[in-house]
């Protein structure tokens, strides 16, 4: 589907064996194009956290290749994973959000590491706060919000130094229908801006009212890539 140009994300005949012999991918193959919104579903232990591992470098490919942003991460060296790590925006089911900072330092973070200007990090926070809601919530501390506002400063931090590409792991697991309808909403107006978003998710029906491509694994394998237009026969 494209050249390494288009493609934000990129698996080329990928697997991934665990030491101990666990396989945990099998001959993965699919692209992103860049800008695009895209699920990962299948069952627990089907792979999604590895495959998200690979993009990431948290892991390496036992064979295959693993392209992101036209960049061969099979060719990089471990030291190129903090550059590689910068151009990614990361969602966690339980938030890791720091407990002894505020709300707007949790998200300020990242632009802190980078090295930013302090008037540049203040826009920037205030920025990505009022992208989820949650602008008047800048000097709380993170127990203080509920489950689903904790989501959303996770998202804000994630996207606060605009990345071109944000990856989430069952980011609605802990949390209810509405709210996880209210959060993938959310993850389609950052598409909507130019972000590659990839969602991995076991929430079958709401992935079919987002209307969006599915990636499905099964014991290691990509057993299925339906269409935005398709994605009603998910089941």
């Amino acid at each position: 589907m494209g050249d390494n140009a288009r493609a934000m994300i990129r698996f080329e005949q990928v697997s991934k064996r665990y030491p101990g012999g666990k396989q945990a991918l099998s001959g993965v193959n699919f692209d992103i194009p860049r800008g695009s919104m895209v699920f990962l579903t299948g069952h627990s232990g089907a792979g999604k956290s590895t495959l998200l591992r690979l993009v990431m470098m948290l892991e390496r490919a036992s064979r295959g290749q693993v392209l992101v942003g036209g960049r061969n991460l099979s060719k990089l060296p471990d030291k190129a994973a903090p550059s590689v790590r910068q151009q990614i925006g990361m969602i966690f089911q339980d938030h890791k959000l720091l407990n002894d900072k505020t709300v707007g330092d949790n998200v300020a973070l990242p632009l802190m590491i980078a090295g930013l200007r302090v008037s540049d990090i203040r826009k920037r926070v205030r920025a990505a706060l009022d992208k989820v809601g949650l602008l008047d919530r800048a000097k709380s501390w993170p127990l203080a919000l509920s489950g689903g506002e904790q989501q959303r400063v996770g998202i804000a931090r994630a996207i606060v130094s605009m990345p071109p590409l944000l990856l989430a792991d069952e980011p609605t697991g802990n949390l209810d229908p509405d709210l996880s309808a209210e959060l993938f909403g959310l993850f389609r107006s950052v598409s909507e801006a130019g972000v590659t978003v990839l969602i991995a998710s076991h929430d079958l029906s709401l992935i079919r009212q987002m209307g969006q491509r599915v990636l499905v694994l099964s014991e290691g394998r990509l057993v299925d890539d339906i269409p935005a237009q398709s994605v009603r026969r998910l089941s």
